[in-house]
């Protein structure tokens, strides 16, 4: 869990750097990493950009509603909501709401340019849009004590 855990936090450290830190030798700790991204534990690494300064410090939380619930409607969906490069996050839900999207832009304008792509693209039965006043927490990083025997190797 340790090596996670140094990997949620930064993952740029060289192996050297990460095998010191957790107490294990170079060799073992490339090891243990290969493994956690083969078995997918480690899906990828990344750069965490800082949203004021690209512009696109406006989040919309977008609650979609539909009355068609079968597959291709869905398929349609989700490749309409794929080439909307603001959507940054996409969730099927429980209970009233049926999609949830995480849409990042520079201000309103930006956020009706994106509400009339996704209208256009495909037939939505309720929509509604709520803007986020202040970023309280937003983390990437998941709880590790909940983590399955096969990534405790990390």
């Amino acid at each position: 869990m340790k090596i996670l855990a140094l990997l949620q936090e930064d993952a740029s450290p060289s192996n050297a750097e990460i095998a010191e830190r957790v107490g294990l030798s170079p060799t073992p700790c490339w090891r243990r990493i290969r493994h956690l991204e083969e078995t997918g534990v480690i899906r990828r690494r990344v750069a965490l950009l800082d949203r004021a300064q690209l512009d696109v410090g406006v989040t919309v939380f977008v609650n979609v509603r539909t009355n068609q619930h079968n597959p291709d409607w869905l398929a349609r969906f989700a490749a309409a909501v794929e080439k909307i490069p603001e959507v940054v996050e996409f969730y099927r839900m429980a209970g009233e709401v049926d999609y949830l999207l995480r849409i990042v832009v520079p201000d309103i304008a930006a956020y009706d340019g994106v509400y009339k792509r996704l209208i256009s693209a495909i037939d939505l039965y309720d929509v509604s849009s709520s803007f986020a006043m202040e970023e309280i927490k937003c983390t990437t990083a998941l709880p590790l004590a909940y983590a399955r025997r096969r990534a405790r190797g990390g």
